[in-house]
């Protein structure tokens, strides 16, 4: 139970801005072979949408804050972001797995008001099937 633990709490952290890495847990744990793949699979995909789902809630809310010294990106920055969501849309919510801009990209579909439930799915979508891939290759190359 302490090692789905560390592997939702470190998929959790790695959906988030902080810097984690839940791949390396996800693998340690497929070849270690104690626990069966789909529960591991489900358990870091589980803490990968949470930690998605709260840059969702905190880019929901986070504009009431932006004429305050401490926020975190310029008027410029966030145009920017707004600006290339519009022109990709909800789809782009399909690249939330990928490393530096998936985390921000799950914080400006937040700002730009997505609803829950297609953010839900394709992001759930994207981190389950990097996780998939993941393992698929770890199970064949290294098992």
């Amino acid at each position: 139970m302490t090692a789905l633990f560390a592997l939702f709490a470190s998929a959790l952290v790695a959906a988030t801005i902080l810097p984690m890495q839940s791949e390396a847990v996800l693998v340690t744990l497929l070849l270690a072979a104690k626990q069966p793949a789909w529960l591991l699979l489900l358990t870091a995909t589980a803490g990968n949408v949470l930690g998605a789902l709260i840059n969702w809630f905190l880019g929901r809310f986070l504009l009431r804050f932006q004429n305050k010294r401490w926020f975190p990106a310029s008027e410029p920055q966030l145009a920017r972001a707004q600006g290339w969501y519009h022109r990709y849309g909800r789809w782009s919510l399909l690249g939330s797995w990928l490393p530096i801009v998936g985390d921000p990209l799950t914080v400006v579909a937040g700002l730009m008001r997505e609803p829950l439930l297609p953010f839900l799915l394709l992001v759930t979508l994207a981190k389950a099937g990097r996780y998939i891939v993941l393992a698929a290759i770890t199970l064949a190359w290294f098992a």
